[in-house]
């Protein structure tokens, strides 16, 4: 089943949330500033780790809401390790137009 994404509005976000869900990590670093930043439910992670172990095992299978002007998504996520989750992805873009910070979390 494809999942709809006309609910991301933000192509930058659009852009790099299509690039995780086919599990490219080169593309979807591309869309990153070399030094952003990542918080998983509010603590400093290193965010090329993240990156490196969970693009192509980690993925959401739907999308429940977008906020933000679509810079926050919800939905659920599907882990290799965890199961399944309500979760989000919050980007946050600089002035240059790269994301400088990725919050994620378990959504309530």
């Amino acid at each position: 089943m494809v999942m709809d994404t006309s609910k991301l509005t933000n192509t930058t976000v659009k852009a790099a949330f299509d690039a995780w869900q086919n599990g490219d990590a080169k593309t979807f670093l591309a869309y990153f500033t070399a030094d952003a930043k990542l918080f998983d439910d509010d603590n400093p992670r290193n965010f090329q780790s993240f990156v490196k172990e969970a693009c192509g095992h980690e993925k959401f299978t739907s999308i429940d809401k977008v906020e933000n002007n679509g810079l926050a998504i919800f939905g659920n996520f599907h882990t290799e390790r965890w199961g399944d989750f309500k979760t989000y992805f919050k980007f946050h873009i600089s002035a240059g137009g790269k994301i400088e910070r990725l919050d994620i979390g378990q959504a309530k």
